[in-house]
């Protein structure tokens, strides 16, 4: 349990879970999570995204991204074998972590000075 974690039971559906989360999400609300378009929605939307290996999901870096995953995506409707994600190692975590730690520290500063 925490005040600060929630969980919450969506409507199943394509991306239910997804237009929920922006739904409720705020200006500078961190959201980790590895689905590109769900990220470039919390990017829009003034919050933070994080992939869980530690990539911090940016204005400068989402577009790329999203034409990459599209691109795969064309690939794999065509047939090609692209392989999944490889297992997170020791270094995707601590990646991941200071990743996170930063981007806390961040948006205590930045929401302290709004």
């Amino acid at each position: 349990p925490s005040v600060r974690i929630k969980s919450l039971q969506v409507l199943s559906g394509a991306d239910q879970a997804d237009q929920e989360i922006v739904k409720q999400m705020a200006a500078h609300d961190v959201v980790i999570t590895q689905d590109i378009p769900l990220a470039a929605q919390v990017i829009e939307k003034g919050g933070v995204a994080i992939h869980p290996r530690g990539e911090v999901f940016t204005t400068a870096n989402i577009k790329a991204r999203l034409h990459l995953r599209d691109y795969m995506d064309t690939l794999r409707g065509a047939g090609v074998q692209t392989g999944g994600p490889k297992p997170l190692n020791e270094r995707d975590k601590r990646e991941f972590s200071s990743a996170l730690d930063q981007t806390i520290q961040r948006q205590i500063r930045v929401t302290k000075t709004s």
